[in-house]
């Protein structure tokens, strides 16, 4: 059995190369302390992975308040700002936070999505979203299927490759299997891999970037447009909510992801606007020139197509920190492919190297989504750093980050001889925060928030709600 303080190197080595491509002072690295022992099972350093992204959040969060004490004229001691990181919740937290008191989230069974046997290989259909099922059906020519027998027919006549590409022909998502050495080797692997795991831009200037300083609750009187979807960008602004920011999510009328509505909306107030539509358009620019902080998580190319490129948000709103997460990267041939972790993870690599080294027959993921968690805490700690830059000097910030590019970050994990295999201490009720949170489903508690800055206080004061339950207005 490896040591914590050996299975924590690979967590400090992670939250490095994090802190880095944040562009923080490397000299505050060492106010991040880990603790807690065990990991989740992989052959990857999930754990370390979820503690290093989530300490980087944390760091950026204890560099922020330097900022604040700075300009505030505050005395204050790096002893005052020590980050501490709960490796085993941080895994938990990469899973599901939300403990339901005597009901189960809403389902979104769909018995058509996951990996299947191709004629040369392995695919996986994603299907949760009702357009995306009827493009992997139109892809397959199949109008009504009975049962996942009739998909895994039909996909087994198909090569990989042509199938991936047909079902993205129709409007959806689909991924071959490819090794870690076919990835390297292809141009869009190429492509991600020659990137940065953040890539930075300065925005315009804003005159006057204060706001009322609250010690236990940073981010108070900001404000913070979410244009974001499932677990990346969701995890984000969940975060910036819990330090007291405004949360305003806004999503398409046409868009639903039940299950996990409980899960991410903690915090945040939920609109709908159709941003094809020129006066709810008009609408979303009127809630963007008052945000502090834009995190979205479009395909490159889509609000450009409608007049809204970063440079133009910057322009409606100086001093923005635009943070925008993408699938597959903002270079190469696949910019403008639709993903989500699941996919990259097959097409990077991940899951056949998790197949190979434990022997398995089918394909194997991460035991959480790490991917799309891990990077949505690497784009919190891009925004807060963004904050921070905006409050030191007056610029806004445009951040950029992709689930391909945190897998290669992984991918430096695989197998590595300093990995400690003790697995995770199991949940108990003492991991629950005593708080009862009155969600629109029922009654639940959330787990303990991982990480811990000192003096201040994680919370969050609206409990999670369905998608589009609020008006498109800012609160306050």
């Amino acid at each position: 059995m490896q040591s914590t303080a050996n299975s924590n190197k690979i967590a400090t080595q992670l939250l490095k190369a994090i802190w880095h491509a944040a562009q923080g002072n490397e000299h505050l690295l060492n106010r991040v302390a880990f603790k807690a022992e065990g990991e989740l099972p992989s052959v990857f350093a999930v754990t370390d992975l979820a503690a290093a992204a989530m300490g980087a959040a944390g760091l950026a969060l204890s560099s922020l308040l330097d900022a604040i004490d700075s300009v505030s004229g505050r005395v204050s001691t790096a002893s005052t700002k020590t980050v501490t990181v709960d490796r085993r919740l941080a895994s938990f937290w990469f899973a599901y936070s939300l403990r339901p008191i005597g009901w189960k989230p809403p389902s979104a069974e769909d018995f058509v999505m996951g990996d299947y046997e191709t004629s040369d290989g392995w695919i996986r259909l994603h299907t949760n979203a009702p357009h995306h099922r009827a493009a992997a059906l139109r892809a397959l020519k199949l109008n009504a299927p009975s049962g996942r027998a009739d998909i895994a027919r039909a996909v087994a006549v198909w090569p990989a490759d042509a199938l991936e590409a047909k079902v993205l022909a129709e409007g959806g998502c689909a991924a071959t299997m490819r090794s870690w050495q076919d990835w390297q080797a292809h141009p869009h692997g190429q492509a991600v891999l020659s990137e940065p795991l953040l890539h930075w831009q300065s925005g315009a200037v804003i005159a006057k970037p204060l706001w009322s300083f609250n010690h236990s609750r940073p981010l108070q009187g900001l404000k913070v447009l979410d244009m974001t979807r499932v677990l990346a960008g969701p995890s984000a602004t969940r975060m910036l909510a819990g330090l007291g920011a405004e949360v305003l999510r806004v999503d398409p009328p046409w868009w639903d992801e039940p299950t996990l509505a409980p899960e991410m909306t903690l915090g945040k107030r939920c609109t709908r606007l159709d941003l094809r539509n020129t006066s709810e358009r008009e609408r979303w620019i009127n809630l963007l020139s008052e945000a502090d902080v834009l995190v979205h998580g479009y395909r490159s190319d889509a609000l450009a197509t409608l007049g809204l490129d970063a440079e133009q948000r910057q322009t409606i709103r100086p001093g923005l920190v635009d943070v925008s997460l993408d699938a597959y990267g903002f270079t190469g041939p696949w910019k403008n492919r639709r993903g989500f972790d699941s996919l990259v993870q097959m097409s990077m690599g991940i899951a056949h190297a998790g197949q190979q080294l434990a022997g398995s027959s089918k394909p194997k993921p991460l035991p959480v989504q790490a991917l799309d968690h891990a990077t949505g805490y690497i784009l919190a700690t891009a925004a807060l750093r963004g904050l921070e830059i905006r409050l030191r000097t007056g610029t806004g910030s445009i951040a950029r980050g992709s689930l391909a590019r945190t897998g290669a970050l992984l991918m430096k994990t695989l197998n590595h001889p300093e990995k400690n295999n003790q697995a995770l201490a199991p949940e108990t009720e003492l991991d629950q925060a005593p708080a009862i949170e009155d969600t629109y489903w029922g009654a639940a508690r959330r787990l303990h928030w991982p990480v811990g800055v000192s003096g201040v206080n994680m919370q969050w004061d609206q409990p999670s709600g369905p998608l589009g339950s609020s008006e498109a207005t800012w609160k306050r």
